[in-house]
């Protein structure tokens, strides 16, 4: 902060500090944290041992921690001419009504006293004082700071802080009465820093006050009480805080030092077996891969080794140690497959996927450090981005006993040469078609039937967006012609908008699918996309 002003310097001189004595818990007792002698010129100040907390004593400089002798010398004295400049100052200020400006001016921070307590987590404090002059606000912030300390375990059998207090107060006369009772923590309380203590065979507790600042707001929670709440600490280990970490793992940061990274994997594959979806660098963080299909993902570590889901063997969900950081598998009966990891990853990580039915997307993300992007994308280029060559093992005979579907099996993924469809992307023709549509839903192509100048298709319905009237379960979509656009690939998952066409003399309720009409694979992504647009409709 630099140097106070003299007349500050004066102020602090005279004394106008508080001075409040904290306790330490020692051996069972309670004593006071320091005490202040003067010896000729200077002033001391010297405190008990461990366990225990501190704040400054008037004049002092320095917190002593346990056991010690801490000489402190007074701030030197203003010159008298200074004294008397501000005497007559406040004197004028005091006559003509005036107010000073602004708030008044803190002194530096001590430094921060030991720990709470001489094992597992406890609380270490500073201060600073407020100077200000008659008439000045109070100074802007906050007297005190609490940070956490984390210390090495307690040994097995060690009495709990809590606990230690309300022994205190085992076989003292308490409650105005000659009994006398044997006291235990009681968390049933509605404020959990209170000293909630329970008479041991009986159906009552008693309030002690407050615990003494670093104790556990409960048992195995995170919070720690500090002048009587319960505070958690943030990412720079300030407690009460709220400093979070951003996606980039930079304490308070606003995620401007890495970049987001999200694309989704559509290669179908020529034949079943494992393909190359992404390579996870090193210090990748808040990793996510996500698909909804019988495909199976799997997770090859820089070592060349498996993971998870490697050769040819399913892994069961769970989480695994992979580069550094836990990675969580989860696998629904929907089937909804998911893969994510905190990080940052210390290796890199190579994702791939064992197709067993044509490719419905995969979505991946994760965060980035800017200067790790270059390269990232200068390795995905060399190997060929989206790393579509197979593995060896790829061309190996498949074991008879995997349930993967065999290459003869596949569907073929190519349609009938047909003329090309226009182009059917873009947001615009979305809106236009979801919002003219009587259904919108989501299906897996069962079938797929030429008939005349129709094609139909037998789907069945997976999740509805929009219906006008009840759908079943399993249902027939039509598209005109031959070669319909789009022509959806059977055993794939489609997102429809389609139309209900009734004929004139009621014997025909078909479901349609217009020409050009929107018929996408389903993905996450669409199906986001699809959610959005629902909200934008014209009512």
């Amino acid at each position: 902060m630099g140097k106070l002003r003299p007349e500050r310097a004066e102020w602090l001189a005279s004394g106008h500090a508080d001075r409040t004595p904290q306790l330490s818990h020692k051996g069972g007792s309670v004593t006071p944290f320091f005490r202040e002698e003067r010896w000729g010129s200077e002033r001391f100040s010297y405190c008990p041992g461990s366990h225990s907390q501190s704040r400054q004593s008037r004049d002092t400089t320095r917190v002593c921690g346990g056991g010690c002798l801490d000489p402190a010398p007074l701030l030197p004295r203003p010159r008298l001419s200074q004294s008397v400049l501000l005497f007559l100052w406040a004197l004028l200020n005091c006559v003509l009504g005036l107010s000073a400006q602004g708030p008044g001016e803190w002194t530096p921070w001590v430094s921060w006293t030991r720990c709470s307590s001489s094992c597992g987590r406890g609380v270490s404090v500073r201060s600073r004082r407020c100077l200000r002059l008659p008439g000045e606000e109070p100074c802007w912030g906050d007297s005190h700071e609490y940070r956490l300390c984390q210390l090495p375990d307690c040994p097995p059998g060690a009495v709990p802080f809590r606990d230690l207090q309300c022994a205190l107060y085992n076989g003292r006369r308490v409650l105005g009465t000659q009994k006398t009772y044997q006291w235990v923590p009681f968390y049933g309380a509605p404020s959990q820093c209170d000293l909630n203590c329970l008479a041991e065979g009986h159906t009552f507790y008693h309030s002690f006050g407050r615990v003494l600042d670093g104790t556990a707001c409960s048992p195995g929670a995170q919070g720690i009480c500090v002048a009587g709440r319960c505070l958690s600490a943030g990412c720079d280990g300030l407690l009460g805080s709220g400093a979070l970490e951003d996606r980039c793992g930079r304490c308070g940061g606003a995620n401007d030092s890495c970049l987001f990274v999200q694309r989704v994997f559509r290669d179908a594959g020529a034949f079943a077996g494992y393909w190359n979806v992404t390579l996870i660098p090193e210090g990748a963080r808040h990793i996510r891969v996500a698909h909804r299909s019988r495909n199976h993902l799997a997770l090859m570590g820089g070592d060349g080794r498996y993971v998870l889901n490697g050769d040819w063997a399913f892994s069961p969900p769970g989480t695994y140690e992979a580069a550094g950081t836990h990675v969580v598998y989860t696998r629904d009966p929907g089937p909804e497959e998911t893969l994510r990891a905190a990080g940052p990853t210390s290796d890199d990580l190579l994702l791939q996927v064992l197709l067993q039915e044509p490719n419905p997307g995969i979505e991946f993300e994760f965060w980035l450090p800017r200067e790790r992007y270059s390269p990232f994308q200068a390795r995905a280029q060399a190997l060929g981005w989206p790393l579509r060559q197979p593995q060896p093992r790829e061309v190996e005979p498949q074991p008879p006993a995997a349930p993967a579907v065999s290459p003869a099996q596949t569907p073929p993924l190519a349609p009938d040469p047909c003329p090309p469809c226009p182009d059917t992307r873009g947001r615009a023709h979305r809106l236009l078609h979801y919002c003219a549509s009587d259904f919108a839903f989501q299906a897996r192509v069962l079938g797929r039937h030429r008939q005349a100048q129709e094609t139909r298709y037998e789907v069945r319905i997976q999740l509805v967006y929009k219906n006008r009237t009840p759908l079943r379960a399993h249902e027939y979509v039509w598209a005109p012609g031959r070669c319909p656009c789009p022509m959806l690939a059977p055993h794939r998952d489609y997102l429809l908008a389609v139309q209900r066409l009734v004929s004139p003399d009621g014997t025909q309720d078909r479901l349609l699918l217009p020409h050009a009409g929107y018929a996408r694979p389903w993905s996450p992504a669409e199906d986001s996309r699809i959610r959005l647009t629902a909200r934008r409709c014209p009512v």
